[in-house]
């Protein structure tokens, strides 16, 4: 069945390879452009004339997801456009490296309002809609770093992660029974390259602090053993193919998460322990209901 879907993030390679399988897959799927802090789409310049040219329906939606006011109005034109909007796939994302007391406090400000705030604005604008058709999905895009074992250096990136996803699982159980599925795409980012061509601190006083102090040598050797665990990010286009099989399943079928790769940093044990004890808890006080998301009516 085709769907309506938003997917945020166009400008970072899952993004773009998330946007070209959906819509290849006969979605139509709403490419959000301008974003806080994109410089439009490299690959997804052209996507009208792009998905004329493939056959598939792939569209452009400009709005910034640093502004409430701006993501209602892109909400509203795709509802009015479609009468419906099904899933929403939140894949914006800031990635960030160095000592975190180097970080303004102005930083983590705009590092969370990208990776938590937008997704939050986003649901606000969208969720009354999937509530009143009491069906859709909301897929959030995680990285393991969000719960596997803790790298110096990434505090700041990871604590936003961390949050996305205490985010996601509040929103699972709250939405379940009005028939809408979550689904946890959690990506190993492990790879180097993933860090090295990331933000840097504001305050680069204190960053030379750690970089000619005791840590030293933390960086270098953090990320050559990551090299050698992982010594590739996760091929965007894995994860890409992996968000359209979660769409393309049918309701109640859908995964609450989607892990990838070797759990080389234990997220995947750690999650699955979680989620167990989330289970057993919500079972305990009588809402295990809503571990099953139901089709209203």
């Amino acid at each position: 069945m085709r769907k309506v879907i938003v997917v945020t993030g166009a400008a970072n390679s899952i993004g773009r390879n998330t946007c070209k399988e959906l819509a290849q897959a006969g979605h139509t799927v709403y490419v959000a452009m301008q974003e806080a802090g994109d410089q439009g789409a490299p690959g997804l310049d052209r996507p009208e004339a792009e998905a004329a040219k493939g056959g598939f329906d792939l569209r452009t939606i400009e709005f910034d997801v640093s502004s409430e006011a701006s993501v209602n109005a892109a909400i509203e034109t795709i509802i009015a456009d479609n009468d419906r909007l099904d899933v929403i796939v939140h894949n914006a994302r800031q990635v960030v490296y160095g000592p975190t007391e180097a970080f303004a406090p102005e930083q983590l400000a705009e590092l969370y309002d990208i990776n938590v705030l937008s997704a939050q604005r986003l649901n606000r604008a969208a969720l009354p809609q999937l509530r009143k058709q009491g069906e859709g999905l909301l897929i959030w895009v995680t990285s393991s770093c969000a719960r596997g074992g803790s790298v110096p250096f990434l505090g700041a990136y990871a604590s936003s992660k961390a949050a996305m996803d205490a985010l996601a699982l509040g929103y699972a159980g709250e939405l379940a029974r009005w028939g809408i599925e979550t689904s946890i795409v959690v990506p190993s980012a492990l790879g180097p390259g993933h860090y090295v061509r990331s933000g840097r601190p504001a305050d680069t006083i204190r960053a030379e602090e750690y970089a000619d102090g005791p840590t030293a040598d933390v960086s270098e050797t953090a990320l050559a053993g990551l090299a050698q665990l992982s010594p590739r990010d996760r091929a965007p286009q894995d994860v890409a193919r992996a968000i359209a099989d979660v769409v393309n399943m049918p309701f109640g079928q859908r995964p609450l998460r989607v892990h990838f790769g070797a759990d080389d940093d234990g997220a995947a044990a750690v999650d699955a322990v979680t989620d167990r004890a989330r289970a057993e808890l919500l079972r305990r006080i009588g809402l295990e209901d809503v571990l099953s998301p139901a089709l209203l009516g």
